[in-house]
């Protein structure tokens, strides 16, 4: 199989952007990329766009947009790419099969949403979108009541980790304070995560907004080339391996309190690249709600079941624990516009790994983890990324 790496990104900023539609945040990204990566966009072989929208703008056909701003991209092939949250990694899987598959040598892969364009409560009734509705969709508090009833059940069965859930969100917003794209830069303390009061509103269940992520508009791109090709570039990120795992849509069939998607995705991923945990440097984690973190820490194998709170609340987890989890902020401060999140997921390693993420910037970063993933762990995708020498 060709493999393929990352030689050229851009990021948006993240939030509730000016930018009136989906193609205004296409543009702030396609070119910049191309850019970074110093090629003229007629050597793009193809383009991949992750996008989810589901109703939060009326374009939702965005795969050759980003040929009103780039012409020379006209007459290559364009693919939009859903897979509800993990809308943006599925997009960057798609560009590396496109690869594998011989049918070109440098591709495009672009991330976007504009969620801030409707009411918040008609954004909360489009992310049902990604539950089995047939049975969830009438939930107290939408997707946010989804996971108050995972919190909920995972309490009952390992007893309440509302101290590890607050540290999560602590340590995310501190970390965004470093990151320039982030849509939340302020560092809210353990306190103010834990305790509910006026501007930290219980949300559903036992989670208040700082447990949530956000609405956001944002965008991210990375330019994909295959190894040989991207041998001659100024730096290029390796994917060492890459799996995808879908698990069961309704809740109803499965533990919701263990992601065995995630963990069998983490475990495959792991064992292609011939590494363990212990090897990465770090990992951008899918933390929609602090919850999702708290369970995914024991997906990936730092601790074992019912154990997510040791992880966080043993520090290792920060900036200078044993594995960095989130130093970008993540979803919870960085954002989460949807069909975006998970290339800048592969943005924000990229950076790292290449020594380009400024006050990010992690001592020791040679081998990352990215997991990005649709719906309650439906969706699951897990990247091992390295330095290509």
């Amino acid at each position: 199989m060709t493999e393929a790496a990352i030689v050229g990104w851009a990021h948006s900023p993240f939030g509730k952007l000016r930018d009136p539609d989906a193609e205004a945040l296409i543009g702030r990204v396609a070119g910049a990329a191309l850019e970074d990566a110093a090629i003229p966009a007629a050597d793009i072989d193809g383009v991949f766009v992750g996008h989810f929208n589901a109703g939060f703008c009326d374009q939702d056909f965005p795969s050759s947009l980003a040929m009103n701003d780039i012409p020379a991209l006209r007459m290559k092939p364009a693919v939009r790419v859903e897979n509800a949250c993990a809308s943006g990694a599925a997009a960057v899987f798609a560009a590396r099969d496109f690869i594998a598959a011989g049918r070109g040598r440098l591709v495009l892969v672009i991330g976007v949403e504009k969620m801030t364009g409707v009411p918040t409560a008609v954004a909360g009734a489009r992310l049902l979108g990604g539950c089995y509705r047939r049975e969830e969709g009438d939930v107290t508090g939408g997707f946010a009541g989804v996971f108050a009833g995972i919190t909920e059940r995972y309490f009952e069965q390992y007893g309440s980790q509302l101290d590890a859930l607050a540290h999560i969100a602590a340590k995310n917003h501190r970390n965004g304070v470093d990151n320039p794209y982030a849509q939340i830069r302020r560092d809210l303390g353990f306190e103010y995560c834990r305790m509910p009061s006026e501007k930290n509103p219980i949300v559903a269940g036992p989670l208040k907004r700082t447990d949530c992520s956000l609405i956001s508009d944002g965008s991210a791109a990375v330019v994909l080339a295959d190894v040989e090709t991207a041998r001659s570039f100024r730096r290029a990120i390796r994917f060492k391996s890459a799996v995808q795992i879908n698990d069961y849509l309704p809740l109803s069939r499965r533990d919701p309190t263990h992601f065995a998607g995630a963990a069998q995705a983490w475990s495959r991923a792991l064992s292609q690249a011939s590494l363990t945990l212990g090897d990465l440097s770090l990992v951008e984690t899918h933390d929609c709600f602090t919850v999702a973190e708290l369970i995914e820490y024991e997906a990936m194998g730092l601790v074992g079941r019912g154990e997510g709170a040791r992880a966080i609340l043993e520090g290792w987890t920060l900036p200078d624990g044993r594995l960095p989890v989130n130093r970008s902020g993540g979803l919870k401060a960085k954002g989460h516009p949807i069909g975006a999140t998970g290339v800048s997921m592969h943005v924000m390693v990229a950076m790292q790994l290449a020594g380009e993420a400024g006050a990010m910037q992690l001592p020791r970063a040679d081998l990352a983890g990215v997991f990005n993933m649709g719906g309650t762990a439906v969706a699951n995708y897990v990247s091992i990324l390295e330095r290509l020498a």
